[in-house]
């Protein structure tokens, strides 16, 4: 089966060669025809720039534990196309992406769909199939152009705003702010999951017409004598768990953003089917919801993967994750620190690493150049990063597999080890049996 997955893929590769065509024309008009599925009786949305993935896993194990039935579609994967379709936390079976595909295929009628296109229709099947309380959409590139948008969400996120995709979201952050609050639906919640947040997304949302609730402002969590708590508006506070399975400090921000949709999500009415009355949904328990948090899992972000020496994997890629990054260095004890790095030729490569200059003793670089057209080779990363970095700190190596065994002998037991640059990097690595 597995076989005939990856032929699919494939085949829907070559049939729009061309990765990103922004535009909902093409995907609307086949997901009108497949009969416009909605994936479950209650929807979120989740946009922005970094923090999306942890968002959605926060949800998901949160909704799950407060008694929801829940599923979701996120982006990219690391290692296996199925980990973008979730269904009450187990991975889509390989036959039940196929069939979708076949349902697609067989109402596309000469429409042109791109890869994701393809693969956000199918997941929307997927889900829809299920019959689940609760689908958790994770936004791909951008927001208000994606193909996630073509779904009317009941909630919609927007967790950061931050350059990345210039060539596509614009060229500051005003512009990838509107991109992104296009997303929210007049008279819907949007839930902004950053205390600054960009003036631009702000002004987008109120003249769409939405009803914004931000960290900081309606909501957020803080520390008190008992442990860590969640307030939301005049609700009951809610006790949240001592620790995060993902260590960022960050990550609170965005257990409290999810915190938040799922408070607002339990005031909601009942939804309702066409000409039905509205069916009786289960009741989202968040005191469950809260403790909940704990159970996250999600691969690839702050992840540790060895011991002696501590070994960590990041998927950051932008300037923003990458001062998150050093945040979470500097509050850690002082150790040698050597990084494993690679990265994609439209990045922002001195954004990715000048916030941990100060932190890291070495650089191992890999290159990405054989594993997609985008990478970059390791020669060419020292290239551009040894005025930056130092040559005497940069060195290059033919696998990922020899980056990490060279930077563990630099590190030393007592050290650490960081891996990230992009989700290609993560990949790898994991390939590589770290």
């Amino acid at each position: 089966m597995t076989e005939r997955l990856d032929a699919w893929l494939a085949r829907i590769e070559q049939a729009h060669p061309q990765v990103i065509d922004l535009g909902l024309e093409r995907v609307a008009e086949v997901w009108r025809r497949l009969g416009s599925p909605r994936p479950a009786a209650r929807v979120i949305t989740v946009g922005g720039t970094n923090g999306k993935g942890s968002t959605v896993a926060f949800l998901d194990a949160a909704a799950r534990a407060g008694g929801l039935r829940t599923g979701t579609y996120t982006s990219p994967h690391l290692l296996r196309y199925n980990e973008r379709i979730t269904l009450a936390g187990h991975q889509a079976a390989d036959g039940e992406i196929i069939a979708a595909f076949e349902r697609i295929e067989a109402q596309r009628d000469g429409v042109r769909l791109t890869w994701f296109e393809f693969g956000t229709l199918s997941a929307l099947l997927v889900l829809a199939d299920a019959g689940l309380d609760l689908a958790i959409l994770e936004v791909g590139l951008g927001g208000r152009l994606d193909a996630v948008n073509i779904i009317d969400a009941d909630i919609s996120i927007v967790t950061t705003v931050a350059l990345d995709h210039g060539q596509w979201l614009g060229p500051d952050r005003a512009s990838v702010g509107r991109e992104k609050a296009g997303i929210a639906r007049a008279g819907r919640p949007l839930v902004v999951g950053e205390r600054q947040a960009e003036p631009a997304l702000l002004s987008s949302a109120q003249t769409l017409g939405a009803r914004v609730f931000r960290l900081g402002r309606e909501f957020d969590w803080f520390v008190d004598g008992q442990g860590r708590s969640f307030r939301h508006g005049d609700q009951p506070l809610l006790r949240l768990p001592e620790t995060l399975p993902l260590p960022a400090p960050c990550q609170w921000d965005n257990a409290a953003t999810a915190l938040a949709a799922l408070s607002i999500l339990s005031s909601l009415p009942a939804p309702a089917g066409a000409g039905q009355r509205p069916k009786a949904a289960p009741r989202l328990d968040l005191t469950a919801a809260a403790a909940g948090l704990a159970q996250t899992r999600l691969s690839g972000r702050l992840q540790q993967l060895a011991s002696n020496p501590d070994t960590w994997l990041d998927i950051g890629h932008n300037s923003q994750a990458a001062q998150m990054l050093a945040e979470w260095l500097q509050g850690l004890p002082p150790a040698r620190t050597e990084v494993v790095f690679s990265a994609l030729e439209d990045k922002d490569l001195a954004g990715i690493v000048a916030p941990l200059l100060p932190l890291v003793a070495r650089w191992h670089l890999a290159g990405l150049d054989q594993v997609t057209p985008r990478g970059l080779s390791a020669a060419e990363l020292s290239r551009r990063l040894a005025p930056l970095i130092g040559p005497e700190r940069c060195r290059c190596h033919a696998s990922f597999a020899d980056a990490l065994s060279a930077a563990r002998q630099g590190a030393g037991a007592a050290g650490r080890v960081l891996a990230y640059g992009s989700f290609f990097t993560a990949a790898e690595v994991l390939r590589a049996g770290a």
